[in-house]
């Protein structure tokens, strides 16, 4: 061979390998994870709580199985984080952004960015308030919380409770909110006495319970409105002595809680299946990307928990 023919199939061979690795063909598995026309991006508001990362898992699951890339991004319930990580979905072209907002107020901006940029969005156990949304899936709150706080009525049967708030904003917290109202509201036996926020947390829901057992020594309920909060205040009225005195229901249904109400130390929860919500998030983004028409709002079935109940819900 001579040089002059050496260095032509050189350079054909170079020129192969550059179309190889260019944007004409088809992209291999790496590149899609990284962004492009299968990648859905899942933004959570935490996965420092067991409902989200069941949640998480049930999407991953999900999407495993139907051919498409995750990439999740946990927002560490600090909105401006989750925005910058929705801003980054953008940025990567994603096909499809589920988000379950840490503020439902606070993420209307970049749900708007990603209309701009005409990825479709989908919201996940909270809404946003702004922006357009193609699907929202979610319990109904509002019911559940009801069934949660008529149950809690119904075991103390008269005299005064407390709530534990979510995190403000969100409207996974206004709409358990409306329900314990309602619930309320329609009798007058039982009445709330107090309401703070413990922002989904456990230990907020222990030191926050501690409060407001001092300030309301005859307190004889507890709704919180998840069961971190609850698991929190199990320990809260545990540690005052109160632990037959005083019901504490709470919402989500987490292993601990399924745990706690087995064991007699938690009445009630309510079970949301988390596991179904992620998984039904992916199967709507690949519907979205299949081009398909899609329902505006899908409500996942909620149930009251009870120890006559938990061994059903417990793995």
């Amino acid at each position: 061979m001579t040089r002059r023919s050496f260095i032509s199939m050189l350079a054909a061979l170079t020129l192969v390998l550059a179309a190889c690795q260019g944007g004409g063909g088809s992209a291999s598995p790496s590149a899609s994870a990284g962004g492009g026309s299968k990648t859905i991006g899942l933004a959570l508001s935490t996965l420092n709580n067991p409902f989200f990362v069941t949640l998480r898992d049930g999407a991953q699951a999900k999407a495993q199985e139907l051919g498409l890339a995750l990439d999740v991004a946990d927002g560490q319930d600090d909105l401006a984080k989750q925005v910058s990580q929705v801003e980054d979905f953008i940025t990567k072209k994603v096909a499809v952004i589920i988000v379950n907002p840490v503020d439902s107020d606070g993420i209307v901006p970049a749900v708007k960015k990603a209309n701009d940029a005409n990825i479709p969005v989908i919201t996940v156990d909270r809404a946003a308030n702004g922006g357009t949304v193609a699907s929202h899936i979610a319990s109904d709150n509002v019911a559940g919380a009801k069934s949660a706080c008529d149950y809690l009525i119904k075991q103390v049967s008269s005299g005064n409770v407390v709530q534990l708030e979510g995190i403000a904003g969100t409207s996974a917290a206004r709409d358990r909110g409306k329900g314990c109202k309602d619930a309320l509201d329609a009798q007058s036996a039982v009445k709330l006495v107090a309401s703070q926020t413990a922002d989904f947390d456990r230990t907020k829901g222990l030191n926050v319970t501690q409060n407001l057992l001092q300030a309301n020594p005859d307190v004889k309920g507890v709704f919180a409105q998840n069961d971190e909060m609850a698991l929190g205040a199990v320990q809260a009225v545990a540690a005052a002595g109160k632990s037959s005195q005083i019901t504490v229901v709470g919402f989500d249904a987490v292993d601990d809680a399924l745990t706690a109400i087995k064991d007699g130390k938690m009445a009630a929860t309510i079970a949301q299946q988390p596991k179904l919500m992620g998984e039904t998030a992916l199967a709507t983004a690949k519907e979205i990307v299949d081009g398909k028409t899609v329902e505006a709002s899908q409500p996942v079935e909620v149930k009251l928990v009870t120890k006559d109940n938990v061994a059903d819900f417990m793995k």
